[in-house]
């Protein structure tokens, strides 16, 4: 696009955000996988990889399947992928909270890695599909093979092992199981937790030696996290008996609709690896029917998370609520109140978005368009709700949301996150997923 005489610089074409994004991602690769960051991120992230796979398939499909192979790699034998696994090569203190926090070798069932003992949404089997979709060859079919097994457990894991309510969806059991660490969504059931915030003085947090503090969970919330893990780490991490003993236990609308898409996912991979699809669709089925049930409000036609401690539905109006929309058997009236709320004032979806899709209700009174979650756009989540609007039937909106996504690149680059009014960048430079997902939108009109 040439801008005017006068007008400024030209906006980057397709092209240059194109090599950007590879250039990133070049940037960030460590030799088995890629991390989300030099800065803030230095070890791998669960989540993090399966994004990053999807977008890597477009230009080094090798690194793609390699990312999630390395993942896998470090699931323990339960099934569950953890959503850190530690690079030895950096010296211990480099990230809080590192290795020696999380004490994983004291586990049963944790893989000779070191890890964390807790989880992410299960986002990968969708990415291991759409990377053979979109670059299918014999080597991508084996990827699969191997995979399957692995992408299975990780769904038995979490379907039986995390189903605390019973109603067949999993349970997350700290906030940052959601991958949305500090969201309003979680105030609710976190100020239930009890926490000292000079705990904190024993540790030095890594993500405010890079990035401004006000733009990252409070000192409070750290407290709280490690509290949550303290509590899951001194019980080696078991999910038998959580509901009498553990403190923060909620069903997250984006976790439940992943674990779903997970299985229509599993349902498209089984022919390719020799499996039975029915299965996969049975269980995908069954958790739309318990989401629905479950966690959408009819009241203000959105979805909320449920804390199981009190067993109700969260009244924080989200991001997450819309996620939901990834499910392509949604049944039709949330289908069209899920749209109705995302082209509300709270988030300004349209087919000519004027503002950045933001995460949290932008007419709400906690919103903070700087802090983290509360408020800051995501490509991740813009991501997979343009997935979404695609298979509903709402290419304009898709239309939308894709220029919108594309827009923020253009004006701050690869960032980790964006202002939700102006497009600044905030977080890390240099964001893989963000990259990745780049090259994404950028493959498809």
């Amino acid at each position: 696009m040439a801008a005017s005489a006068g007008s400024g610089p030209a906006a980057p074409t397709h092209a240059e955000l194109r090599r950007l994004a590879v250039a990133t991602l070049d940037g960030n690769w460590e030799h088995d996988h890629t991390v989300p960051s030099r800065t803030l991120y230095p070890h791998q992230w669960s989540w993090d990889s399966a994004f990053i796979a999807v977008g890597l398939v477009h230009v080094r499909p090798d690194r793609a399947w390699r990312e999630l192979r390395t993942l896998f790699a470090a699931q323990w034998t339960d099934g569950r992928v953890p959503h850190i696994v530690f690079n030895p090569a950096l010296r211990v203190g480099s990230y809080f909270p590192g290795p020696e926090f999380w004490n994983s070798a004291a586990a049963d069932g944790a893989p000779a890695a070191a890890t964390s003992g807790l989880v992410q949404p299960p986002v990968h089997a969708l990415a291991a599909w759409l990377a053979h979709r979109r670059a299918p060859s014999e080597e991508s079919a084996r990827a699969l093979r191997r995979l399957y097994p692995r992408l299975v457990a990780q769904q038995r894991y979490l379907t039986v092992h995390r189903d605390v309510g019973g109603a067949g969806l999993a349970c997350i059991v700290h906030p940052w199981e959601s991958g949305v660490d500090n969201s309003p969504a979680w105030d609710a059931p976190m100020a239930a937790v009890p926490a000292d915030v000079a705990v904190m003085r024993a540790y030095r947090r890594h993500d405010t030696t890079y990035a401004d503090a006000a733009h990252r969970p409070t000192d409070l919330d750290y407290a709280r996290y490690v509290a949550i893990v303290a509590a899951y780490r001194e019980a080696g991490y078991r999910d038998d008996g959580l509901a009498g003993r553990h403190p923060f236990l909620v069903e997250c609308p984006l976790v439940s609709a992943a674990l779903g898409a997970a299985e229509h996912a599993l349902a498209r991979i089984a022919p390719v690896v020799g499996a039975d699809p029915g299965p996969h669709r049975d269980r995908a089925a069954r958790i739309t029917e318990a989401l629905v049930e479950r966690l959408y409000d009819p009241v203000t036609g959105t979805f909320h998370p449920r804390d199981l401690r009190t067993d109700r539905l969260i009244p924080a109006r989200t991001a997450l609520g819309l996620m939901p929309l990834i499910l392509p058997d949604l049944p039709a009236r949330q289908v069209a109140a899920v749209v109705t709320e995302a082209c509300s004032a709270r988030f300004g979806l349209s087919a000519r978005m004027d503002r950045p899709l933001p995460s949290h209700d932008r007419t709400a009174p906690d919103f903070e368009p700087l802090r983290y979650w509360r408020g800051p756009s995501w490509m991740n989540l813009n991501w997979l709700l343009w997935r979404g609007l695609r298979s509903h039937g709402r290419p304009d909106l898709a239309a939308g949301l894709r220029q919108s996504m594309l827009d923020l690149v253009a004006t701050a680059g690869c960032h980790e996150y964006f202002h939700p009014d102006t497009r600044a960048g905030l977080g890390s430079p240099a964001f893989s997923w963000t990259a990745s997902l780049l090259l994404d939108v950028l493959a498809e009109s």
